[in-house]
Order: structure tokens, then C-alpha cells, then sequence
């Protein structure tokens, strides 16, 4: 079977589990000190502050979460979680929606520092699987807004993955941990590795992994009007890469530290995915979008130092970063067009494209406590450098006795720059010792740029943009007593337009159309209000959020009505107004005897006040999340079975879908469970176990099928972890 382990690797595996298991009899396991009982969280209000007093919708992911479940990237962790959606498929191309919000709309963040770049497509967004899941301490979710304190981006949501740190004690020692992950989708092989070692106030680690995952196997049945044999694989859902960290630390007697990391990452054969359009149903187009090669580099340097008792400064903390991103993507698509009785022509385009783009930021943010309010005000800046180049390559037969064959080396894109500058002001009000306030200012300033470029008229130089935009925020949480907390937030958020919706001029990702440039376009702006509830009472959490969401113009691709040969002519511009509506609820309880509960459920109602009769919601109607979990004192072995539902979709446009014109619902199981083998030295060796989609489903993500791309079928993944 394609998605089981072998037999030779379930040999080897439960002699490794027999080997270790006969010590593991003899020692008790200290409690997990990972999963801690009131988990902070620095995004959203930029101090450590626990997840009860934010005040504002936040979910916070442990290392304990991270590593039950074993994921493909940090993605993955989020399907899970409320307001949370997953854009893409395989282990390489997952990207996240927050409350129907994707793309370039939500700011991914590493350490608190920029990931996005100004260099893609608007609904694609940055990829997390930059960041290597096994060096994620901590993913920390800000659902709403977030521009006042990160800037452009920041208009559905915020994640930032929070990387592990050497540890400093002021001991000598040396501490690493191996891993091995084996997945059935795609019979997936991924080996990761870390090292660290602290001498006195210094520390310095290392980390890497390997992967190579293949196409995933979907499963046979009925999604709507689509209807899948057994046997089908998704092509273009693999991946080979890899990744390398090195982290060196610094911890002074005078409150103060510094850290310096460098990060490398390497993906070979990723793609979107697809499925044959025959089997589809379809045999008038083949399109295949792929990413033979992706290079990523990052380098962060930072200072912080606490405890000042400046007039302007109790903390001080600089960061700063320059990243290259560099790219291959390549675009191939069969036409096939009925030219007669019995006679087809065929139009074969296939473009090639490489990007480089280079980045760098600066964030200098400072701290002040007076009486009562924490003032937490700085500067950032960022900017991004992008080249690239273009080849394309038309052969059109059926028409006559001769090929007609045209290629072009024109770039797209013409080499350009994009600078963002801002400036920002928070005060944490301490106003009564059962109310605070938090309020926010930000100017940003946003300039673009293109530079002389070979291949393209030196009219192209020079085309300057300009975006300035303040934006605020008003975060309030008031305790009604020990048990019961009310939360309100008002903010706006923006994002400016990035270089390919400005400057992009020729033939579009699927080469069906032409796109012109909009040099004029305006930031995209909106206003979010949120009201909740939170309820702590013994064993028992619950959350409740209502939200409202307004965005104004909106970025869209518009046909001009004009037409360039036989394709029509499009470009962006500021149209889109969208009103999302929701409500998130999340309950957990403690039963006792190691046994607890968790669930959420989201409901999102997104309509465009203009047009309130078309479809334009991008995301799934409800999701209810459900977990039992099995966690014994002591902690030798766990358990859980989660399950995942997502309710039918009517308000959506998917299209010529062969799934038809409403989303179904479906209905999604995992199980999984771990046992710790042995502790030498107080260091944990473990092994997990799931099975995911239990039920073998026939099912698609909501933004994965207009273009259909289902996910796997049932699937076995297996973990394995040392440490020492």
C-alpha cells in the first residue's frame, strides 16, 4: 500500500521500542515542562502577558502541542485552531487564511522580524515552511489587525514563530536532540537534528534537517459533483528540502543580551499540485505550476537591554536582518481548442521566471514605565530589492500545415525597489487593578521604485509610488470578577500594494490573459471590531469573540475590456469592499484522571456591501474542532482523537469546480498518541503515532478548490525522538 510504512522500517522501529521500553519500565517521567498551565505571549501586545489578560483574540501553540502532532510545517499546526484556514497542499506550499483574510493579507513573522517580501502574488503570502517546524518553540497567533505594531500586511492576522534559543545558565554543558518523521502521504522521510552548547554567559547551537517527500495518493469517492477513482495521486505535491540554523547568545550581569542567528533553507520540485484534468472531466487545459528551486536566507542580529531607569527607557531592544530570497517558477499550459470535424489545435506555452530578491529591516523599539501605563514606542524600517528574469516559449499547431512557435525574453517585472519607514506609539494603562487599556498609534510611509532594466523601454525607469497611512488601535479588557473578563478592540489596518500588483505587465501565472501595470494604485485599509468574553473557572476555560471586519479598497485583477492578440487585457485595481462577519468560541475542560477536552467553532459570514448577491467568500462557512486527550499523571504515554468538521459553502465562486458551485462539507478524523521510551539525565526519548484522516476522505480546503486539489487520504506518520 502506498501511504503504509514498509515492513523492514516497522521492524526496525519496534525493535528500537523494545530496546528502550525495558529501561523506560524502571523510571518515572518528571512532568512535562513544556506544557505549562498559563502560556505567555509577547505578539500581540509586544511584553510577556498571559494569553487570559491579552486583550485582544489570541491562540497560542507550545512546544508540547508542536511536538504531539508532528506536522509538516507550522501550517499544519493551525487547521486546528479557530478563524484559522490552510491555503495550498503538500508539506512545502500550506500558507494560512485568518478569518477569510490569505495572501499578503496576513504578515508571517519570524522572531517577531518580517518574512514577507514584497515580491509575491498577492493570494499566495509567504510560505512557513521557511522556518523549520522542529526549531519552533512557539507559534503565536493574533487573529485581527496588528498594523500599529507591525505595519503593512497585518490586515487579517499575525503569526510569528517563535524559534528556540540556546539555553544560558552560567554551567558548562552540551544538550541536543535527533529526530526521524516518517509520513504516508507522499512516503515522506524527514531526519532533523540539533545541537547546543553554553559555556558561562555564552551559548551557541546548530540544527538542520533533510526531507524528501513524493506525491501524495488521494483517495477514491464523491466531493459534490466530483467523483475520484481509486489510485489517483496529486501530482506536484512533493518536495525535497532541507535546512541549516545557527544561533549564537550572549547574556550579560547588567540586565542585558544579545543574539545573533542565520538561517538557511533549500526547497527542490515543490508545486501547487494538481490533478489531471481528464480525470476531471475536463480536456480542454493542463496547467502545471512548479518551483523547481527556492533559496532562502536570513541573518537577525539583536541587543536588548532592561532595568535602564532612563527618563526615556527602562528596556531597549534593537533587531535587525537581512534576507535573500531567490527563486525559479515555472508555468506550463496545454490549450487544446476544436479547430474542425475532428481536429484539435493545441496551444503549448511554457514561461520561465527567476527572482532575487534582498531585504533587509531594522527594529529599534524602546520601553517606559510611568506610574500607572507602559509606553512602548520606535521605528522600523524595511526594503526590499528585486530582480528577476523572464523567458516564455508558444508552439500553437492545428491552425495550418506549420507550427506557429513565438518566444519573448521581455521581463514581467522590471527591477524595483520597495521601502516601508514607520513610526509607533503604544500605551499599556494599568487604569484599575480589574481594567487596562491598551492604545496604539502608527504613521507608515511606503515607497516604490523601478530601475533602468534590460529587456524593457526606458520609459519603464523611474515610475515612483508614494503610500502614507496612520493607523490606530484601542484594546480594552475589564475583569467583571475573579472568574469572568470582557474584551473589546477597535483597530484599522492596512497594506500597500506590493511590487507585482504596481508593476507587473505580461502574461498571466496560467497564461490565459494579459496583465498591464496600475503604478497608482492606493493602500488597502480596514477597520475590525472585536467583543469577547473569557471564562476561567477551576478545570474550565471558555472564550468567546465576535467580530467585524470592514476592508476598503481592495486590491483586484479587473479585465480593462481591451485585448492583446486573442487574450483579454487585465489589472489591479482598488475595487473590492468586503464585510466579514464571525464569531469564535473555544471551550476546554479538565475532566480529571488525565483526561480533558477541547473544542472550537468558528462561523464567518463574508459579503461584499456593494453586491450582496455575489459569492465572494474565500473560506469555509463554520469549522467545529474537537479533541479528547489522554495525558496520565506522570506522563509516560498520551493519547488524543480529534476531529474536524467544515460546513457546506454556498457563498463562494468556485468557478468551472467540477465539484459543482457550493463547497460540501466534510468531516475530518485523527488519532495519535506517544509513549516516552526513556529519561537519561533528565532528557526524554519518545515515539508518536497517528493516523490522519482516519475515515479516508475525499475532500478539498476551501481555497483549494476552485483549482481542485484534494488532500490526502488515510495516512500513517511516525516520530521518533531523541534527546540527550
Amino acid at each position: 500500500m502506498r501511504n503504509s510504512p514498509s515492513i523492514p522500517r516497522l521492524a526496525a522501529t519496534l525493535l528500537f521500542a523494545a530496546v528502550f521500553s525495558s529501561s523506560a519500565m524502571a523510571q518515572e517521567r518528571t512532568a512535562d515542562s513544556t506544557r505549562t498551565l498559563r502560556t505567555v505571549t509577547v505578539t500581540a501586545t509586544r511584553a510577556p502577558t498571559d494569553v487570559r489578560q491579552v486583550p485582544a483574540p489570541v491562540t497560542v501553540l507550545d512546544s508540547a502541542s508542536i511536538r504531539e502532532r508532528a506536522p509538516n510545517n507550522a501550517a499544519d499546526l493551525l487547521r486546528e485552531a479557530p478563524g484559522v484556514d490552510v491555503v495550498g497542499t503538500g508539506p512545502n506550499q500550506g500558507r494560512p487564511s485568518i478569518r477569510g483574510q490569505r495572501g499578503q493579507r496576513i504578515l508571517l513573522l519570524q522572531d517577531g522580524l518580517r518574512l514577507n517580501n514584497n515580491r509575491r502574488q498577492q493570494d499566495f503570502g509567504e510560505l512557513p515552511a521557511l522556518v523549520d517546524v522542529d526549531q519552533v518553540e512557539r507559534v503565536e497567533v493574533v487573529r485581527g489587525p496588528s498594523s500599529v505594531l507591525y505595519g503593512s500586511d497585518a490586515i487579517g492576522g499575525v503569526i510569528n514563530l517563535i524559534t528556540r534559543s540556546p539555553r544560558i545558565d552560567g554551567t558548562t554543558r552540551v544538550r541536543g536532540n535527533l529526530g526521524y518523521r516518517y509520513a504516508g502521504a507522499g512516503e515522506q522521510q524527514r531526519g532533523d537534528g540539533s545541537v547546543s552548547v553554553s559555556r558561562g554567559a555564552f551559548a551557541l547551537s546548530a540544527g538542520g534537517s533533510l526531507r524528501n517527500a513524493g506525491n501524495y495518493a488521494v483517495p477514491g469517492g464523491s466531493f459534490g459533483d466530483l467523483t475520484l477513482p481509486d489510485g489517483i495521486n496529486l501530482n506536484d505535491s512533493g518536495v525535497r528540502d532541507r535546512s541549516f540554523n545557527l544561533h549564537g547568545a550572549w547574556r550579560g550581569a547588567d540586565n542585558s543580551s544579545a543574539w545573533i542567528r542565520h538561517d538557511r533553507y533549500e526547497a527542490r520540485d515543490a508545486g501547487f499540485g494538481f490533478v489531471e484534468p481528464r480525470i476531471l472531466g475536463d480536456t480542454s487545459t493542463r496547467i502545471k505550476l512548479t518551483y523547481p528551486w527556492q533559496s532562502v536566507q536570513k541573518t537577525t542580529a539583536g541587543y536588548n537591554r532592561s532595568a535602564l531607569g532612563f527618563p526615556f527607557a527602562d528596556r531597549v531592544e534593537v533587531s535587525l536582518y537581512t534576507q535573500g530570497n531567490d527563486r525559479d517558477f515555472d508555468s506550463s499550459v496545454d490549450v487544446y481548442i476544436p479547430a474542425g470535424p475532428g481536429r484539435t489545435a493545441v496551444v503549448n506555452s511554457r514561461s520561465f521566471n527567476t527572482t532575487d530578491v534582498r531585504s533587509s529591516g531594522l527594529r529599534l523599539e524602546a520601553a517606559k514605565v510611568l506610574s500607572r501605563v507602559t509606553f512602548t514606542y520606535g521605528v522600523d524600517a524595511v526594503r526590499d530589492d528585486a530582480t528577476a528574469t523572464d523567458s516564455s516559449y508558444s508552439r500553437t499547431t492545428g491552425f495550418g500545415p506549420t507550427p506557429i512557435i513565438s518566444s519573448s525574453t521581455r521581463p514581467s517585472l522590471p527591477d524595483a525597489d520597495m521601502r516601508n519607514l514607520g513610526l509607533f506609539l503604544q500605551g499599556d494603562w494599568r487604569v484599575h487593578e480589574r481594567f487596562s487599556v491598551i492604545t496604539g498609534v502608527r504613521y507608515h510611509d511606503v515607497q516604490a521604485r523601478t530601475r533602468a532594466t534590460a529587456g524593457l523601454p526606458d520609459s519603464v525607469a523611474g515610475l515612483e509610488a508614494n503610500n502614507s497611512t496612520t493607523v490606530y488601535a484601542v484594546n480594552g479588557i475589564y475583569r467583571l470578577n475573579d472568574y469572568v473578563s470582557a474584551v473589546a478592540t477597535y483597530g484599522r489596518g492596512f497594506r500597500a500594494p506590493n511590487l507585482i500588483e504596481r508593476y507587473f505587465s505580461g502574461p498571466s501565472t496560467d497564461g490565459t490573459a494579459i496583465q498591464v501595470a496600475n503604478p497608482g494604485l492606493d493602500a488597502e485599509t480596514s477597520n475590525n471590531v472585536d467583543l469577547g468574553l473569557r471564562l476561567h473557572l477551576n478545570r474550565f476555560d471558555a472564550e468567546w469573540f465576535y467580530f467585524r471586519n470592514s476592508l476598503r479598497d481592495g486590491i483586484l485583477t479587473r479585465p480593462t475590456g481591451r485585448t492583446v492578440g486573442r487574450q483579454a487585457e487585465f489589472q489591479n485595481i482598488n475595487v473590492e469592499r468586503l464585510r466579514t462577519n464571525g464569531h469564535e468560541v473555544s471551550v476546554g475542560v479538565d475532566l480529571g484522571q488525565g483526561v480533558s477536552v477541547t473544542s472550537n467553532y468558528t462561523k464567518l459570514e463574508t459579503k461584499n456591501p456593494d453586491s450582496p448577491d455575489i459569492p465572494v467568500a474565500g473560506t469555509y462557512s463554520s469549522k467545529l474542532n474537537a479533541a479528547l486527550g489522554y495525558r496520565p499523571r506522570g506522563g509516560r504515554y498520551w493519547a488524543e482523537g480529534a476531529v474536524r468538521h467544515q460546513g457546506r459553502q454556498q457563498d463562494i465562486n468556485l468557478g468551472t469546480s467540477p465539484i459543482g458551485a457550493v463547497l460540501p462539507s466534510f468531516t475530518v478524523l485523527n488519532v495519535r498518541g506517544g509513549l516516552r521510551l526513556a529519561t537519561f539525565a533528565g532528557r526524554p526519548q519518545e515515539i508518536g503515532l497517528a493516523v490522519n484522516n482516519l475515515g479516508n476522505a475525499l475532500y478539498a480546503e476551501s481555497a483549494n478548490s476552485a483549482f481542485v486539489r484534494p488532500e490526502p487520504g488515510r495516512h500513517v506518520v511516525l516520530s521518533v525522538r531523541t534527546s540527550f
